[in-house]
């Protein structure tokens, strides 16, 4: 039971909460580190002592010397540095409902029966290499360590497609298709030998055949966000400011890659656009705290960052982290509670820290 219920929060201003936050910030000292992902919302970022995308975040989450991490994320990222941090340290998300809505898409019971049913096609611990894109949960990435398989980032897709293939001939990519499909299609495999797997349907949706002319099996799975963007957004840009850049995140769809001008990661996008030698006009499709906060640094250089789409788009579950749960997450702390901490079952950690070390190995 915490000192501090969060009920008695849900009155407080934002502004209010802002300078508890600061306060207890100064108290606790070095003895908690806040890392926050590039989509969080602005009033929670300010806060951040360690930004990134998710690799960069796995890894200073597993470099930290703090004893506390408060993770201003999702559920998934919280459970990669509880994996990765010291037995000692300690990992709290400010609010456990912030999760992320690709990675319910795929469930360990979904891709286990998956498994299975690649079994009755063919040897499938010899043909398949399973990977997990890091937005997905803990016992999937348990599932890949099991599997000899492998997690990834969007930073690092391709360097990690190409060792499962070094493994095996198949991969089996899961949750996100989009992601899967512009790795595949980059390394010169057909989008006929792509095929998406349907879980709900027996064998996917495919038949044995496809399965076996099949490189890749896409999960079908998405990102809310990212799915919004469509070409029609880059054909209107490109109409108007023929001389502008587009730049996307490889959750997008297929043809809006494709239309694109830079195709890459969080961390990708912002050094892209921070390094341009000269002034410019960028449309940007990824999520919009990013691009709204790219957009005010960068105005001064004379660069202008617009948000693709024309309807507003952000990570909802990400956005769930807001004054009011971090100011009840560090007061709690500054009184000795430790409250919302993400612990993964020691086995289950164990095999997940298996597939994650083999992507850090490789990054």
């Amino acid at each position: 039971m915490s000192n501090f219920s969060f009920a008695a929060y849900n009155s407080l201003s934002d502004a209010e909460c802002q300078e508890r936050i600061r306060v207890a910030r100064q108290k606790l000292g070095r003895e908690a580190t806040l890392l926050c992902h590039h989509y969080q919302r602005n009033d929670i970022y300010q806060h951040a002592d360690l930004t990134g995308d998710s690799l960069k975040l796995a890894r200073l989450a597993a470099a930290t010397d703090a004893r506390r991490i408060v993770f201003c994320g999702v559920h998934f990222m919280a459970e990669v540095a509880d994996i990765l941090s010291r037995p000692e340290q300690q990992v709290i998300l400010p609010d456990l409902a912030a999760g992320c809505s690709m990675a319910d898409m795929a469930n360990l019971a979904k891709v286990e029966r998956s498994w299975r049913e690649l079994a009755s096609v063919c040897p499938v611990e010899e043909t398949f290499t399973p990977i997990t894109y890091i937005n997905s949960a803990a016992d999937l990435k348990a599932f890949c360590g099991r599997h000899g398989g492998i997690v990834c980032t969007s930073s690092n897709a391709a360097a990690i497609t190409r060792w499962a293939f070094a493994k095996r001939p198949k991969v089996l990519f899961f949750p996100d298709q989009h992601l899967g499909r512009w790795t595949g299609y980059n390394m010169g495999i057909p989008l006929a030998e792509m095929q998406v797997w349907d879980p709900d349907l027996p064998l996917g949706g495919l038949s044995e055949a496809a399965i076996r002319q099949a490189k890749i099996l896409l999960w079908k799975g998405h990102c809310a966000v990212h799915q919004m963007f469509q070409k029609r957004h880059i054909d209107a840009f490109r109409a108007r400011c023929p001389e502008g850049r587009v730049i996307v995140h490889p959750e997008c769809n297929f043809e809006v890659c494709s239309a694109a001008d830079e195709v890459g990661s969080t961390e990708y996008i912002v050094k892209t656009i921070k390094e341009a030698k000269t002034p410019g006009h960028w449309q940007v499709g990824t999520e919009l705290n990013l691009v709204e906060r790219l957009a005010k640094e960068l105005a001064p250089e004379g660069k202008i960052v617009e948000f693709m789409s024309d309807i507003v788009c952000m990570c909802s579950t990400m956005q769930r982290i807001d004054p009011q749960h971090l100011a009840w997450t560090l007061e709690n702390l500054v009184a000795g509670e430790v409250v919302n901490q993400i612990v993964v079952p020691e086995r289950e950690a164990g095999e997940a820290k298996q597939s994650l070390e083999r992507m850090l190995q490789i990054s």
